[in-house]
């Protein structure tokens, strides 16, 4: 058998699979969205990867065998070659630790989730029903459906009827309980899940505040209301580092509402990047006016019930 020698190469970071899965799908995606193809982008990154990692690896050997190899001799160059491969090998692995200089994709309890598919979906929407993945009269709830022609809507709202339901919502493709019972997965998954768990087969999901980006930097919030645009079971990536998967909406990730659209200056389908907030972490804005589950409402009416128990009562 002939000799063969093996150069182990490695970027400054171990960052170069999340590096290529951040180039292949979220700008492949994106690219492929804006010129209603699919794969073109990727098909061409995935060729680019191979072949600058091939040209990256002749450089190198060519480049340390022409500065440091000490003869052309086919046994000196085998020796030169091992000697190489063993000073690779003692080589410890970088470890690289987001600080304020270099947040990474993962920085804080809740991260960013970029260049994300987005499309508007709404309440009373022609073949969703009326109802919701967590509430099966939405449309009641909410007052009817929330139409979202601009001739029929006002200051983010229907004009036909006063919401009863934040008009802020949207849609992600996870559902933490099946069947009236919470998935095995929900506990293990859920950054919140212990803080709010209440009881076996109710969601910890519903209601929960989320902060979307247009591609300007706009950003509005909107409480996660239904499942969607389309399954119920991507956690991957809801809560980790996965984008959504392929389907037939281009991919989409994120359903918004009438008012976001209108917030954000959104088309029918768009870009948007997105991540869960806490409550104390959402500033007022017009997604804090209305609705029986809106944290704002429910606070503002608990603070005005204790005042009048803290007025003293005359004495007679």
């Amino acid at each position: 058998m002939k000799p063969r020698y093996h150069l182990l190469i490695g970027p400054p970071e171990a960052n170069l699979v999340a590096g290529m899965k951040r180039l292949q799908n979220p700008r492949g995606r994106r690219f492929d969205f804006r010129r209603r193809s699919r794969g073109r982008l990727s098909d061409i990154t995935s060729v680019l990867a191979v072949g600058i990692g091939a040209a990256s690896a002749l450089l190198a050997i060519g480049m340390d065998v022409a500065a440091q190899s000490p003869s052309e001799g086919s046994d000196d160059f085998s020796r030169y070659a091992m000697k190489l491969r063993e000073n690779a090998l003692q080589i410890e692995p970088q470890v690289v630790v987001p600080n304020a200089n270099r947040p990474g994709y993962f920085a804080g309890r809740y991260p960013w989730k970029l260049n994300i598919i987005t499309e508007v979906c709404w309440i009373g929407e022609p073949g969703s029903g009326p109802g919701s993945a967590w509430d099966p009269n939405w449309k009641d709830d909410y007052g009817g459906p929330d139409n979202p022609a601009p001739a029929l809507r006002h200051d983010y709202i229907p004009k036909s009827f006063t919401p009863l339901l934040n008009p802020f919502y949207c849609s992600l493709p996870y559902n933490d309980v099946r069947r009236n019972a919470t998935k095995p997965e929900a506990p293990l998954v859920i950054p919140w899940f212990k803080e709010v768990y209440r009881k076996y087969g109710e969601s910890v999901c519903r209601n929960r505040w989320i902060e979307i980006r247009s591609p300007s930097g706009q950003t509005c919030f909107a409480q996660w209301s239904d499942c969607g645009p389309i399954g119920t079971d991507q956690w991957q990536y809801v809560f980790g580092n996965e984008m959504p998967r392929s389907n037939s909406n281009h991919g989409a990730g994120l359903g918004v509402s009438p008012a976001v659209r209108d917030f954000l200056a959104l088309s029918k389908m768009d870009v948007t990047s997105w991540r869960f907030v806490d409550f104390p972490d959402v500033p007022p804005g017009p997604w804090s006016y209305y609705g029986e589950n809106n944290d704002f409402v429910i606070r503002a009416r608990l603070a005005a019930r204790r005042v009048p128990a803290m007025i003293p009562t005359p004495a007679p």
